[in-house]
């Protein structure tokens, strides 16, 4: 009998091995694919946006990447999302000089706009170049005691828990069981179409607008090695990132109580270096400088005009730097900051895509 049961049960297993051959192999979820609205002046100047092949853009992982920007529920106590320190109304970044966190507590750098930052070639993102993704830079707020104050697993737990979040993660990621990566890819793709290239500015490039007297020799003092000499961090007017994405001292300080990319790299020749911030849309960005210190575009100007302070690692670009500046004319100024204003893009902090 026992000799006769496992006959029976050979047949039944190769039936089962025919019946499994014969039906369809089960497809690979795959979300639909979603390209980013690049300007054409972009593609013609820059290369192409930097989009991890792990983590290509996905109708799917926008909205959901879209949701979780607005959802308090990754903070400690559901008290801030990433939009309380990255507004739209300010190009995604904070008009206080330090953003408060979960506790309370400021922090000690302002909030840095989130614009154009699928072209950061080198992939150092922050102040201080501590993220080397876009991925990467979205787990550091979650765990931060001054910001989210959280924990990934709380983190994970909250949204394993929530009635819409795990169909939302099957959706884009084909899993419904949400870790920690699936949720930095998430913010991060939608933080790729944050976009900005329709300036008045942008305009005039592209034949449709015409700049004023004021605002063409503001270009020129932008241009000019001997006045503005502004080109070398902040690019030409084809390069239309407005910053170069490196790091620079630029003569803010003699000694430095944040040290800024060197502590980073632990080198010295590196202590405040902070990395050169887009000059796209001033209009809706202050304060300005890592740590928020100057409240108008003029006092910038100013600091660059006069203010320039010396130390040991500050850039050659800070030229006449033993004269405090490059002491530019009443006119200079005025028609520096006229230029500068053309730079903003009133339809990227209006743009329904981003708002919640």
């Amino acid at each position: 009998m026992s000799r006769l049961k496992n006959i029976f049960g050979l047949l039944f297993f190769i039936l089962c091995l025919v019946s499994c051959s014969d039906s369809e192999p089960e497809e690979e979820y795959t979300a639909t694919p979603l390209a980013l609205e690049v300007p054409a002046f972009f593609e013609s100047s820059i290369l192409p946006p930097v989009i991890p092949a792990d983590n290509p853009q996905t109708v799917e992982g926008v909205a959901l990447g879209k949701k979780l920007f607005f959802d308090r529920i990754l903070s400690r106590d559901n008290s801030i999302s990433c939009a309380s320190c990255h507004r739209l109304q300010n190009a995604f970044s904070d008009p206080r000089q330090f953003s408060i966190g979960v506790t309370g507590q400021e922090g000690i750098r302002n909030s840095m706009p989130l614009q154009n930052l699928a072209f950061n070639f080198n992939e150092k993102f922050n102040w201080d170049g501590s993220a080397n993704s876009l991925e990467d830079q979205m787990f550091g707020p979650v765990t931060n005691p001054v910001e989210m104050d959280n924990t990934w697993t709380n983190v994970e737990n909250s949204l394993q828990n929530d009635n819409e979040y795990p169909e939302l993660f099957r959706l884009a990621f084909g899993n419904s069981r949400i870790d920690s990566t699936m949720v930095t890819k998430a913010l991060a793709q939608f933080v790729r179409t944050m976009i900005s290239g329709n300036s008045k500015f942008d305009q005039f490039l592209n034949g449709t607008a015409t700049l004023t007297p004021e605002e063409e020799n503001g270009l020129n003092v932008f241009l000019d090695e001997g006045r503005g000499d502004c080109f070398h961090c902040h690019g030409l007017p084809e390069t239309p990132l407005w910053t170069d994405n490196a790091f620079h001292n630029n003569g803010l300080d003699e000694f430095f109580e944040d040290n800024g990319l060197g502590d980073v790299t632990g080198d010295p020749r590196d202590f405040g270096l902070f990395k050169t911030p887009s000059l796209r849309n001033l209009s809706y960005t202050a304060p300005y400088m890592h740590d928020g210190r100057f409240a108008t575009i003029d006092e910038v100007i100013n600091h660059y005009s006069e203010g320039l302070v010396f130390s040991e690692t500050i850039d050659p670009l800070m030229k006449r730097v033993d004269e405090g500046g490059v002491q530019l004319t009443e006119e200079d100024k005025a028609d520096l900051k006229a230029f500068l204003l053309t730079l903003s893009d009133p339809s990227f902090i209006s743009n329904p895509d981003f708002q919640q």
